[in-house]
């Protein structure tokens, strides 16, 4: 089955439709303009202009995108909503944050934490199985109990 995007006039992804594959064959193939153009007959837009084809496995266009994703025209790749504030965008199209992710994942035995960003404090930090609070350190690369 193939995906498409419905873009509205700044690209933005209202919605994700699946086609047959067959349908696409038929008119251009896989990223042709002209299969584009036939999903316009086949479903019509609900509040969009363009149809964009993407890859449910990633295998063009980038990420597979959600609603609320941005349709990169000179990329020819969809981009995540930014995530926060202080992240940029990479030459890749994609959202860097301004501190390095962590190169240390897990601990113990391999277990994996869970690792989030602290936009505030522009920090990541993770918590174990028992919920401890660790802070990532740039410096010496390595996770700082936090003691809460």
């Amino acid at each position: 089955m193939a995906h498409f995007a419905e873009l509205d006039n700044n690209n933005l992804v209202l919605r994700i439709v699946v086609i047959s594959n067959d349908d696409v064959n038929k008119n251009g193939g896989d990223q042709s303009e002209t299969a584009a153009k036939a999903v316009e007959k086949i479903v019509p837009f609900s509040s969009g202009v363009k149809w964009v084809q993407c890859s449910y496995n990633g295998n063009f266009r980038g990420k597979y995108p959600g609603v609320g994703f941005k349709y990169d025209i000179e990329k020819d790749k969809f981009i995540s909503s930014q995530p926060f504030t202080s992240w940029s965008l990479n030459s890749n199209g994609e959202w860097q944050s301004p501190v390095a992710y962590p190169s240390i994942t897990t601990y113990g035995d391999n277990i994996k934490f869970r690792i989030g960003w602290n936009e505030n404090e522009q920090k990541w930090f993770a918590r174990d199985f028992d919920n401890n609070r660790f802070v990532w350190s740039p410096e010496t690369l390595s996770w700082l109990a936090t003691g809460n």
